[in-house]
């Protein structure tokens, strides 16, 4: 996506998927690509970054990819960090991940979708990428609304590892911003996911968090983050 990155000040959101923006005096509409609550974000006044829509003819002309978060560039776009995981384990730059020969996007799964399928040398991961934009007190949180899909799938790579389907799953926490030290599940916001991961994680499924920054309206990998799956679960 090489077209033109613009500014504007964010209004407000009438709905998850869509945003108002004041562009140069003029109120517009925009597509805001991710379905998270993003209160903490989505804060009227602040500087959003818009990009033209590739798909002509939507009601929507620009796509809300990005906003100033008290000077910190947060990526909006859910869809980013999927393209983002595809390229590193594409060129083989993803340290868990070794011996692999095909990179499979989209694998079917139980009458659904994983999103990687790695396999090679007579092995197989399964992969599910989330995005991951909350961050509290230096803490990633996932997620920050109620995902009954993101539970579906925890209990999915936990199903497909002791069925033998895969020799080993993963979920990779992608953190769309450079200032968190730590991740967790979001268990006062969503106890039904949270429990899903820790028992995903005691059956063996990995859980990798991993911190970016957004840089040329792309995410630059920075380091894995350590994770404490009972933080916030009152146990």
């Amino acid at each position: 996506m090489n077209s033109e990155v613009i500014t504007a000040k964010f209004l407000r959101r009438p709905n998850r998927f869509l945003g108002v923006v004041d562009l140069d005096g003029t109120e517009t509409y925009a597509f805001i690509p991710n379905p998270g609550r993003m209160h903490e974000l989505m804060i009227p006044g602040r500087t959003v970054y818009l990009r033209t829509a590739a798909k002509k003819g939507r009601k929507t002309a620009f796509d809300m990819i990005a906003i100033d978060h008290d000077g910190l560039l947060v990526s909006l776009d859910a869809n980013l960090p999927n393209r983002f995981v595809k390229k590193m384990l594409e060129t083989r730059a993803l340290p868990h991940f070794h011996d692999y020969e095909r990179v499979i996007p989209e694998p079917p799964l139980y009458r659904g979708r994983a999103d990687f399928r790695l396999e090679g040398s007579g092995s197989t991961v399964m992969i599910e990428v989330k995005s991951c934009t909350l961050v509290e007190d230096r803490r990633a949180l996932f997620p920050d609304a109620v995902t009954s899909r993101g539970a579906r799938h925890m209990h999915h790579l936990a199903k497909a590892l002791d069925e033998g389907l895969v020799d080993s799953a993963a979920v990779l926490f992608v953190v769309q911003r450079p200032d968190a030290d730590i991740f967790s599940p979001h268990w006062r916001m969503d106890p039904e996911f949270s429990e899903a991961l820790t028992s995903a994680h005691d059956s063996g499924v990995k859980v990798i968090p991993l911190l970016t920054a957004l840089e040329n309206w792309s995410l630059r990998f920075i380091r894995e983050i350590p994770y404490d799956l009972m933080w916030g679960s009152g146990l």
